[in-house]
This record gives structure tokens, sequence and C-alpha cells, in this order.
């Protein structure tokens, strides 16, 4: 019989198929223009129009202070033509702010190209299969659920000029994580929660939430996938209480993380007095800690709702064997 010859370049599957990994430099030159792109648009949005969304939002903090003092008696004036032009400087603040926040995901998003494109180099990629299309679609969908968990089914807080908000898009962002794995579930839960704060007035905090809804899925999937092997056949006690830890792993992350990282990204990428900051960090940390009480108890029972469904449907993705093939 003859011998088949294997290059390094290849590895071999369960099935006894080989999957050829191939190596190359294109998505490192895209990450690396990108990231100088986002580089410099950040530097030039940041000097320009989000100094000038600076100065509305303290125009914009001036008239809810004399709306407040004649609510309260203090003051007389006109509230109709006050209401007008608080509306009036929401919008504009709002559309001074975005090409500020599109130009640091632009840059976040061209960091982790440059990071894939650097892995692709040195390890090589896989082409991808059926599966893989199946899990991308899947994230588009769990995408779309991320930002109507953050769009319409939140409780918004004010805090000074800025506001933070009880909502449901973690819940969806941990199952896109249980669902299709970190990798995806946490592209999932960035792309649908930064959509949805671009399109509503968080439009500031889209770069940060793009970073974190990413880490928790990447934490959540490292669990529950890698460490844990949820997605192959268990008892139902461990399934429960591994996908409960796993919830558990990334929810913890984002109620240390998100009043963490705000903090310094308000004060150092928004400019925010440190005093506002801060107290936006102790609020976060509130909001956060019951979001992620939320996200842990309603993603755990989805989760081991869809689990036997999707399994009879077909639809169930195995993600542990593709790591043991070499794939993402």
């Amino acid at each position: 019989m003859k011998k088949e010859n294997v290059t390094p370049e290849t590895t071999k599957t369960q099935a006894g198929s080989r999957t050829v990994r191939k190596k190359s430099p294109a998505l490192l030159v895209i990450g690396a223009g990108l990231l100088i792109v986002g580089i410099l648009t950040a530097l030039y949005t940041y000097r320009s129009s989000y100094q000038a969304s600076l100065l509305t939002s303290q125009a914009l903090t001036e008239v809810k202070e004399q709306i407040k003092a004649i609510d309260a008696g203090t003051a007389s004036g006109d509230l109709d033509a006050l209401h007008a032009q608080k509306s009036q400087l929401s919008s504009q603040k709002l559309a001074q702010e975005r090409p500020y926040s599109y130009s640091l995901i632009l840059l976040f998003f061209a960091v982790l190209l440059t990071l894939k494109g650097l892995y692709n180099v040195l390890v090589g990629s896989y082409q991808a299969s059926r599966a893989d299309i199946q899990r991308l679609a899947q994230a588009g969908l769990l995408a779309a659920l991320c930002y109507i968990g953050f769009t319409f089914l939140k409780i918004d807080i004010p805090v000074g000029p800025d506001k933070t908000a009880f909502h449901f898009g973690n819940v969806f962002c941990v199952l896109a994580a249980l669902l299709i794995g970190g990798y995806w579930g946490g592209l999932a839960g960035a792309v649908g929660m930064t959509i949805a704060d671009l399109t509503t007035s968080y439009v500031t905090s889209a770069p940060k939430t793009f970073l974190l809804k990413l880490c928790i899925g990447l934490i959540v999937g490292l669990v529950a996938h890698r460490i844990c092997r949820l997605d192959r056949d268990h008892s139902r006690k461990y399934v429960i209480g591994t996908t409960v830890l796993s919830c558990f792993c990334g929810m913890l992350f984002n109620v240390i993380a998100d009043p963490l990282v705000g903090y310094f990204y308000k004060m150092y990428l928004l400019g925010l007095p440190q005093d506002l900051a801060s107290t936006l960090a102790k609020w976060s940390s509130l909001t956060t800690s019951v979001n992620a009480v939320i996200a842990v108890a309603v993603a755990s029972l989805l989760y081991l709702a869809l689990r036997p469904a999707l399994k009879k449907a077909g639809l169930f993705v195995t993600i542990s064997q593709k790591k043991e093939d070499g794939q993402i």
C-alpha cells in the first residue's frame, strides 16, 4: 500500500480526513491599514466634532438646570422654549459624538483584525465549512436579539449629562456564547449591542461596549466549551451546573470590568471630569450587578430550554470537537 505524504500544514481529523491550514498575510495587511486609518480618524474626530460636543453638553446641562429650577418654583421662564432647546441640543450632541465613537470602534476592530492576521501568518487558518456558515447565520440572529434586548428592554437611569441602564442585552450575549461558542457568540454580542448604542443616546459607550461584550462571550465560551465541554452529552445535573457556572464567570468579569474600564474610558478617551467619571462608575456598578443577576438566571433558563430542541432539529452546534481538530 502506498504511503501518503502528510505535510506539516495539514491536520488530521478524527474522521481521517485532512483540513489544510493556509498561512496568508492578507488579513494582517488589511488590519494594519485599518489600524492606521483608525488612529488618524480618532485623533481628528476627537479634536473636532467631539470637542464641540463637550461644549454642547455644557449648554444642555445649563438648560436642564433651568428647567429644574422652573419646575421647583425658584425661577421663571418659558418651559416650552426650554424643552425645545433641550431637544435640539440633545440631537446636536449625539450628532457631534457619533464620528468619534465610530472612529474608536474602527480602531478596536482594526486591532482585532491585526491580531487575527498575525495568527493567520504565524499559525494559519482553515477554510470555512458548512458548519461555519450555519454558525454565522445563528450569530446574526443572536446579534439581532442582543440589539432588541438593549434597545427595547431597558430602563434608563440619568446620571448628570450621561446615563446608565438596566437591560436584557447581556442575556442574549451570554446565550450566544453558550449556543455557538465564545468567538462567534462574543462577536454577536459585541456587534448587536454596539449597534444598539450607536442608534440610541448611548453613542459614546459604543466602543467600550464592543470590547467588553466580546470579552464576555470569550470568557463564557472558554468555561463552557473549552474547559467543561458543555456541547457534549452529559447528565442533566452536569449541564445545569456548567451552564450556570459559565454564565456566572462571564458576568463576574463584566461586574468588575465595566465600572473599571468605564471609569478610565470616560476620563481619558471621552475627557469627562474625574468626579463625574467616578459617579458614573458607581452607578454602573449597581446597574451592572443587577444586569448580571438577570443575565445568569435568564440565559441559563433559555439555554437549558433550547438545548434539547436544537439537538432534535439538528441545529445544535458542536464546538469542543472543532477545538480538538484545531479549528476556531
